[in-house]
């Protein structure tokens, strides 16, 4: 419960003094008092300067034995707390040093370092818990080769489970057993995992490109092997994918995968021994949405694909998590991309990019996709490290191109393969490919914020000329007023009168590769020549920065993009825009007491694309899924009215449902098919138009509409159908409502998993009783504090996306969660503090409601014990 440390520094930076070249371990594991003896072989670093003592890492720790080449160390001879060990005058030469503590897993509710799930032992070591277990140089650039001997009474424990390949086990005495596993390739300590438990298994098998045949193993609870076998599919397809487009092959003999119910985050790579939160590997028609299946593939992806990136090549120090975390969440969405519509897949991530990274780029909390100073590292797993720096590896390759893109990946796994890497040695490949001086494109590491690029367009008939006008900026952050011009690749079109891309003569005035403007100036203009037609100009295809555009285009210009344009991003982007102007005028409208501009030709636009059956239903549903309450918030920027923005939101879907409800019944018939549920993303996509049309016709309270919804829960045969209807009659506050979530728990009563989507749900709904609501499922008997999947269901649930409830205007909601956080931090600091991340939009509220969030937050912050994660958070919230 530390929340004093010193802040750590990027330009602090330097090398360990030690070096640890093999690590040799072994755990006795008892519920509440488990040994672990830790053997280290370790010497001097010679790149070190001078002679620094030994210190290894703790946390809460009890020493028990300690020798240094075989001998017990006399403690005049060493200072040890629960937090530090110290050799003073270590040996000069290698040697080993024997460290034994004993720790109490069953008592462990931070989720770090060996605790249970369960009665399952688990580990989670990303990014300080092996510190939990034994002292230890725990950071990153300290690389090392791990054997473990796991040992644990057979009745409890018979799946014992460690990194690398098992290479030997037997019997411990009458009734312990014991399995000793070795990992030959070097690797950080947090990358270190262990199981231990009583689990059930399905197994397969893959064999790589060069014909080796590697064994696949996913544990999960008992009962639920055959909830694994989407997980398993996934698996191997990611395994495939990564050999056919980065030529990356598996490299152990084995790859495991286990699914447990208590784990602060979504999945862990530890080599060759990943552990889930369940959530993301359980998956049937009956149990998981087509979201969940989709979740699924994504994440056993992602972790996969860290072997190579953030396993083979780890990163020197915490400030360069982006470097693995950044990196693969660009695979795992390029993977996910092959697998599923490719337009549809980047609409979603970007969908998320901007519900998540832009608020946060734009609050308190903003900070570079590298970082240069953090005081709790763990509140730095953040959208801005993972999504946002995908999209600057995105940009990458979009700057130097597919082929040289993948050029430098090949040179970034040939240079630093089995090394700790920075950002600085992830772009040097890709200079030396591309054969480009990167260093201004560095900034999207060093610079915090969301840019705004502003763009204007004229044509001149005669001259046959088009003049495009492009300016940058980047708004100041914390610690950052004032910004660079940065790289920026902006894909364009010109779109002629027939919806057809105008061919275009020599650009002058910028730089300009095929369909890319290279913006690198705060402003530039460029010129286009032989440009046969007035042009709509089609700006930041495929979303091609993460920035904020704006150009004055027009209703109709719009519409006309909506309609025709080639590229599928800008063409929902149109739609986008459209609903989100429309919105925004119906918000002013609501605070003025004035009646909001007529929406018909958007609406008429919309109805078009529901009906056109050239395009993919699940595009035509992300079209139709209008922006959030907290996306139109976000857009406002400052004196916001949740209940205004609400009002606005909900009167426009009363419109469409007026003005289309006949037409998306029609499409949503059209869209029926008989068979059992598959989870591919064509089958996905019409289920997704058909809910999504569903809740459009619902919105006028239309009574053939509710009708059909309560049909629609009844009959459902998946879990996608099910819940979408649940939640129409939850929102909506339709007939029934409590009957059908009452006959929904009483079919899942025993599945956790479903048991969140039915609380999350309740704390979603916009009623004004909803928070008394959450208040009384607290105590309901599913509900546990001790458990974050349900944590974030009902409490999180309702601070991040119930923006009328969290945000009441008497304050309530702000002063609940600032109850909870301060009840749960004590238990889990990690889960407290991302809880808190609901605030970081404070200061943009109305003043009455902003007056009432800064009140909760500073009785946190007059709190004298926190957790040094709540701390950092409510520090950085109030700054």
């Amino acid at each position: 419960m530390k929340s004093d440390a010193a802040p750590i520094r990027l330009k602090d930076y330097r090398v360990p003094d030690f070096l640890i070249d093999n690590v040799d371990l072994d755990f006795r594991l008892d519920p509440a008092a488990t040994k672990v003896f830790s053997r280290l072989k370790m010497r001097r670093n010679p790149k070190a300067e001078g002679k620094a003592p030994l210190q290894l890492v703790g946390d809460g720790l009890t020493l028990t034995g300690l020798k240094l080449d075989g001998k017990t160390v006399p403690q005049d001879r060493y200072e040890v707390t629960p937090d530090l060990l110290t050799i003073p005058e270590p040996p000069e030469g290698a040697f080993t040093l024997e460290v034994d503590t004993e720790i109490n897993p069953s008592a462990n509710t931070q989720l770090m370092g060996l605790y249970r799930s369960s009665t399952t032992y688990c580990t989670q070591c990303e990014a300080e818990g092996f510190r939990r277990m034994t002292y230890y140089l725990d950071r990153p650039d300290v690389l090392s080769v791990f054997t473990t001997r796991i040992e644990a009474r057979k009745a409890e424990a018979p799946i014992l489970l460690s990194n690398g390949n098992p290479i030997e086990s037997g019997a411990a005495g009458p009734d312990r057993h014991f399995a000793v596993w070795h990992d030959p390739f070097p690797k950080p300590a947090y990358l270190f995992a262990l199981v231990a438990g009583d689990l059930g298994v399905i197994t397969d098998s893959f064999t790589t490109m060069s014909g080796r045949k590697v064994e696949l193993r996913i544990y999960c609870e008992h009962g639920k092997e055959d909830r694994c076998a989407y997980a398993m599919d996934s698996l191997k397809r990611s395994m495939k994918w990564d050999e056919d487009t980065f030529g990356l092959e598996y490299d152990l003999d084995i790859f495991m995968i286990v699914a447990v119910s208590d784990f602060n985050m979504g999945a862990m790579e530890n080599k060759g021994l990943n552990v889930f939160n369940d959530k993301f590997v359980l998956a049937d028609p009956d149990t998981a949405t087509d979201a969940d299946y989709a979740h699924v593939e994504g994440v056993i992806a992602h972790e996969y694909f860290h072997n190579w990136t953030g396993n083979r090549i780890t990163c020197r120090d915490w400030f360069q998590l982006c470097l693995k975390e950044g990196l693969t969440v660009y695979r795992d969405q390029e993977f996910s991309s092959d697998m599923r519509a490719r337009p549809v897949k980047r609409i979603s991530d970007v969908r998320t990019l901007q519900a998540r990274q832009f608020p946060e780029d734009g609050g308190p909390l903003a900070h570079p996709v590298r970082p240069e100073i953090y005081s709790e590292i763990n509140n730095f797993y953040t959208a801005t490290v993972y999504e946002k720096g995908a999209e600057v590896v995105r940009m990458l390759a979009t700057i130097i191109g597919k082929d040289n893109f993948r050029r430098g990946m090949d040179l970034y796994f040939e240079h630093h393969d089995g090394e700790a890497a920075t950002v600085e040695d992830f772009l040097e490949g890709f200079a030396e490919a591309g054969k480009i001086d990167l260093t201004q494109f560095k900034l999207w590491y060093s610079q915090a914020g969301t840019p705004e690029v502003k763009a204007k367009g004229t044509y001149d008939p005669e001259a046959k000329r088009y003049t495009l006008s492009l300016s940058q900026s980047v708004p100041p952050t914390p610690g950052q007023p004032k910004k660079a011009p940065m790289h920026m690749p902006i894909r364009f079109g010109l779109v002629g009168p027939n919806g057809e891309d105008l061919a275009i003569g020599p650009a002058s005035g910028g730089t300009v590769t095929g369909d890319v403007i290279h913006l690198t100036q705060e402003s530039e203009t460029i010129v286009f020549d032989g440009v046969g037609a007035p042009p709509v100009p089609s700006l930041l295809r495929n979303f091609s920065a993460p920035v904020k555009l704006s150009i004055d285009l027009d209703t109709d210009e719009l519409i006309f993009l909506l309609r025709a344009d080639k590229d599928p991003f800008n063409r929902w982007q149109a739609g986008h825009v459209l609903a989100m102007r429309a919105l925004l005028a119906g918000t002013a409208a609501v605070r003025a007491g004035t009646q909001p501009e007529d929406p018909r030709a958007f609406i008429e636009a919309l109805g078009e694309v529901a009906e056109n059956d050239a395009l993919e239903p699940a595009f035509r549903a992300q079209v139709l899924a209008l922006p959030g309450e907290a996306d139109v918030a976000r857009e406002i920027g400052r004196d916001v009215d949740p209940d205004a923005i609400a009002t606005a939101r909900k009167g426009l879907r009363a419109s469409i449902a007026d003005s289309l409800g006949a037409r998306l019944k029609a499409v949503r018939a059209g869209l029926a098919t008989g068979g059992p549920f598959t989870p591919d993303a064509a089958s996905a996509g019409r289920r997704s138009l058909r809910n999504v049309a569903l809740d459009l016709m619902v919105a006028n309270r239309d009574p053939a509409a509710m009708v059909e919804v309560r049909t629609a829960f009844d009959k459902a045969d998946n879990m996608t159908d099910r819940t979408a209807a649940l939640s129409i009659l939850a929102y909506e506050g339709l007939p029934g409502r409590q009957e059908a979530l009452d006959a929904f728990y009483k079919r899942f009563e025993n599945d956790a998993l479903v048991l969140d989507k039915w609380f999350s749900l309740q704390a979603l709904t916009p009623a004004p009783e909803t928070l008394d609501r959450v208040r009384e499922l607290m105590s309901h008997p599913a509900f546990s504090i001790s458990n974050p999947n349900r944590v974030r269901a009902l409490i999180g649930g309702f601070a991040s996306g119930n923006q009328t409830e969290f945000n009441r205007a008497d304050g309530a909601g702000y002063d609940f969660i600032a109850d909870f956080v301060l009840g749960l931090d004590p238990r889990n600091p990690q889960t407290a503090a991302r809880l808190l991340i609901s605030f970081r939009s404070w200061r943009a509220l109305e003043p009455g409601r902003r007056g009432k969030a800064e009140t909760a937050l500073r009785r946190i912050a007059d709190t004298a014990e926190l957790s040094s994660d709540t701390r950092d958070i409510i520090t950085r919230t109030l700054a």
